[in-house]
């Protein structure tokens, strides 16, 4: 037997070893980065990038995700045109995506974060709404907040600058209750427990540098929309109307879908002082209510990154129910849209989520909505009692039949109250369902050959080889009976609006063409898939406002269906185009992103899965994480130059709308507000009240040319609309 004391230093020995495996266990559960924000509602932005940044790239998953979009990309109507997109577009759209992907696959990352952020903006910089890569793993799994949303406003004197809203302390206090306290004790100084003091403040710097680097920086990364000015108002606070209410959008300063940025420092002019002050404050990031709850890296990993219903396709046969599609959570779109057959959508996808901010009361209107208002559609008459106006803020609702009845029950309201002028207010409405676009358009103009058959825009899909073996596999085997494919020939008509037979191959055959240098396919020129099927509810006989009593107001922020019902109201009917707010040397263009029917990739692999074609090589692989490849899946032609692309004309604002102190973010201010005749330079023999009178779809209709127009603030108060 051992002495005693080696027994005893053999004891002590294994005691120390065990005390420092356990110390050692408690110390790794300690800096597991996850394991700090987990559970909590608010935490710094630098520990939410921590756990982010823990896990390396697996190059099985790298592989994967790079698969999936290439694969997808091949449904994708503008990825040969964005290689360098035509004027006026040249210098904001220029993306090459296959040589990105291989640049991707061929470069190390220090983190599979880093890598989601580089493939992220990739397919951002294509400015393409529809065409985007969210991996939900990061998007939104937090977001980032400050409690001081921005505006841009003029000045008496025309000129610009950046201001704290007057609002933002309102916002703040109601939305971030919880968290104000933080903010008040950054403040150093003198401003120390004086958030409320910075609202309605002249932004000087902003981290040492003007304004507008900050902005334009932000226009760089932000995505989603073509045009700049567009772009460079997403950085600045708005409102929409929602499914439910009206709510607060804080802007891309104060509201961030990643933990980018720690804390932000400030020189601000304070109302009423003659002296800036200098000060920072913190970022923090709040967890998204739709975050699945975790509490170490683990169960983050395992609850939020791991693929869920709908990431990928199904075969149709293999159930009756279909899930929505992931995307349908990025989309502003309700879900019971997405998922209902024969609903043709046109709708971007966002990395913000659907704001639940409220516009402040006193921002709201106060007068009563009127019969035929539907969840993201309100009517309202102006105190004038001749000016109608429906607030807009999607394409899409729950139940689409309840829309259309609604949208003309509340139109023959207004009429009926006396209404003979009609604002339409589409501000940051992201599309929805085509259908409603024309459904739109057509009960307000009435029946004409504007209208009928056809409310919208000829169309083209892309025509690759995996994409007709789809449309055969229906015809051949009949694998589409109830119509639930977006392939079915049963879903479109010829140029002529002649449906095809459910024997027809209508990408056959393709239409070879040569785009930036690169051979591509597409198919036949698509006519009407609207009428008479979706209409529910029977159009009127006659129109029920005349084309020039109709302003459409936005932020610039109309995108999709809202794009495209905007397009052909302006271009065919002479509809005033009104964008509120914008920088004024920046032409502000009244449609964001256009497109002409938006897919994702699960939505095209169930078509592949369900026509029994998942084993074709040209097939993408099932997902193996949690994430969404959107695809801008048909392309709608143009109406100035109908042999070309809309998404690639000219749409700028009849009237650029200054925002001012009084009418930021308050929707009644700006209905009332003035407006100015737009400029007419008017060609060949004259005009008449629409811009184009189209005889036929397929020849260049002659109109009338607008330029964009910007009210004096001398003119503005004694301005009205029409």
């Amino acid at each position: 037997m051992a002495p005693l004391h080696q027994f005893l230093a053999l004891f002590s020995a294994f005691a120390v070893i065990s005390i420092h495996a356990a110390v050692s266990d408690v110390q790794t559960e300690k800096v597991d980065p996850c394991a700090a924000i987990g559970g909590k509602k608010w935490v710094a932005p630098a520990d939410v990038r921590a756990c982010f940044s823990s896990f390396k790239v697996d190059p099985a998953i790298k592989s994967n995700i790079l698969e999936v979009i290439s694969k997808t990309l091949a449904f994708h109507t503008s990825v040969n045109y964005q290689i360098k997109a035509p004027e006026p577009f040249t210098q904001y759209v220029h993306e090459d995506l296959f040589k990105d992907i291989e640049r991707i696959s061929k470069s190390e990352y220090a983190s599979d974060y880093t890598l989601h952020i580089d493939l992220s903006r990739t397919l951002k910089r294509l400015n393409d709404g529809h065409c985007m890569w969210i991996n939900a793993c990061y998007v939104p799994l937090f977001l980032n907040f400050l409690p001081i949303p921005l505006a841009l406003l003029t000045e008496k004197d025309g000129s610009q600058n950046v201001y704290i809203v007057p609002e933002a302390f309102q916002v703040a206090s109601a939305e971030f209750a919880d968290q104000i306290s933080v903010w008040q004790d950054a403040l150093s100084g003198s401003l120390k427990g004086k958030l409320e003091s910075l609202s309605g403040a002249k932004v000087l710097l902003i981290n040492g540098k003007p304004p507008f680097d900050a902005v334009d920086a932000n226009a760089l990364i932000t995505g989603g929309h073509e045009p700049l000015g567009t772009r460079q108002n997403s950085f600045f606070s708005s409102y929409v109307r929602s499914t439910t209410d009206w709510a607060y959008n804080m802007g891309d300063f104060a509201q961030q879908s990643l933990p980018l940025s720690d804390s932000v420092d400030l020189v601000i002019q304070r109302v009423n002082q003659t002296t800036p002050d200098v000060l920072t404050l913190p970022y923090r990031s709040r967890i998204n209510p739709e975050t699945v709850p975790f509490n170490n890296s683990a169960t983050y990993r395992a609850n939020n990154c791991v693929p869920v219903d709908g990431t990928n396709g199904m075969d149709l046969h293999a159930s009756s129910v279909r899930p929505s599609s992931a995307a349908t959570k990025f989309q502003k779109v309700s879900s019971s849209s997405a998922a209902s057959k024969n609903h043709l959508l046109n709708v971007m996808m966002d990395t913000t989520p659907s704001s639940d901010i409220l516009l402040p009361p006193g921002l709201q209107p106060t007068a009563p909505t009127l019969n035929g208002t539907f969840g993201g559609g309100a009517f309202y008459m102006q105190k004038d009692g001749k000016t109608g106006v429906l607030a807009l803020g999607s394409f899409s609702d729950d139940d689409s039949d309840v829309m259309q009845s609604g949208m003309l029950e509340g139109l023959l309201n207004l009429k009926a109250l006396g209404a003979t002028q009609l604002i339409i207010d589409v501000t940051n409405n992201g599309g929805g369902l085509i259908c409603i676009a024309h459904w739109l358009h057509r009960i307000i103009i009435g029946p004409k050959n504007t209208t009928v058959p056809l409310a919208g825009l000829d169309s083209k899909a892309r025509d690759g080889p995996l994409a007709r073996q789809i449309v055969q596999q229906i015809i051949d085997k009949n694998l589409d009976p109830n119509q639930d494919l977006m392939y079915n020939p049963l879903h479109y008509s010829d140029a002529n609006n002649v449906q095809f037979s459910a024997t027809d191959n209508w990408l056959l055959p393709p239409v070879n063409v040569q785009i930036n240098g690169h051979a591509d396919a597409f198919s036949q020129r698509l006519g009407q898939d609207c009428q008479p099927e979706f209409f529910t509810t029977t159009p009127p006989d006659v129109a029920l406002f005349n084309s020039s009593k109709v302003i459409i107001i936005s932020n610039g922020r109309c995108a999709s269906s809202c794009s495209l019902f905007s397009i052909t109201m302006a271009k065919e009917e002479g509809v005033k185009m009104v964008v509120v707010g914008g920088k004024n040397d920046v032409q502000q263009e009244y449609c964001g992103t256009v497109g002409g029917q938006s897919a994702d990739f699960s939505s095209i692999d169930t078509e592949i899965k369900t026509t029994q074609l998942k084993d074709s090589s040209l097939a993408p692989p099932d997902l193996l994480v949690n994430g969404v490849q959107g695809v801008n899946w048909r392309l709608s032609f143009g109406v100035d130059d109908p042999t070309q692309p809309e998404a690639w004309q000219n749409h700028p604002a009849d009237l650029n709308l200054p925002l001012t102190p009084d009418l930021v973010n308050n929707p009644v201010a700006i209905w009332g507000s003035g407006g100015v005749e737009t400029i007419r330079l008017a060609r060949g023999s004259g005009s008449d009240s629409s811009r184009a009178t189209r005889n036929s779809k397929h020849s260049k209709p002659s109109r009338t040319k607008y330029y964009n127009s910007t009210i004096t603030m001398r003119d503005h108060h004694r301005l009205e609309w029409w």
